[in-house]
């Protein structure tokens, strides 16, 4: 698979979860930096949903032609086998959003 890097979307096999976990293949946002994607086997990501209610801890994006949100309070660090493909980045706009909400929701 080619270089996973920081912003991506991917395609991500979350199964098996527990309780109230997001479930299922779904598309996912990499949120750990790219010297670590590089040397480590896992990789930090944000799941995606396609119907959500505007929670603060939620960033609406755009993924192809459909409208979903990056669940910043779902984050999680997977094994990089559980990755299916790889989409496209998050634009300039979707990623100062998403820093800004990891920021507010993580850093005090």
């Amino acid at each position: 698979m080619e270089q996973i890097t920081q912003y991506d979307i991917v395609l991500v096999n979350l199964d098996p979860t527990i309780g109230s976990e997001m479930k299922k293949t779904r598309p996912c946002v990499v949120l750990s930096p790219n010297e670590m994607n590089k040397y480590l086997q896992t990789i930090i990501i944000a799941p995606m949903t396609s119907s959500s209610k505007p929670y603060p801890t939620r960033i609406e994006v755009k993924h192809k032609v459909t409208k979903g949100w990056v669940a910043i309070d779902q984050i999680l660090t997977i094994d990089r086998v559980r990755i299916v493909k790889r989409f496209e980045s998050l634009t300039d706009r979707e990623i100062e959003k998403v820093k800004a909400v990891i920021q507010e929701t993580l850093v005090d």
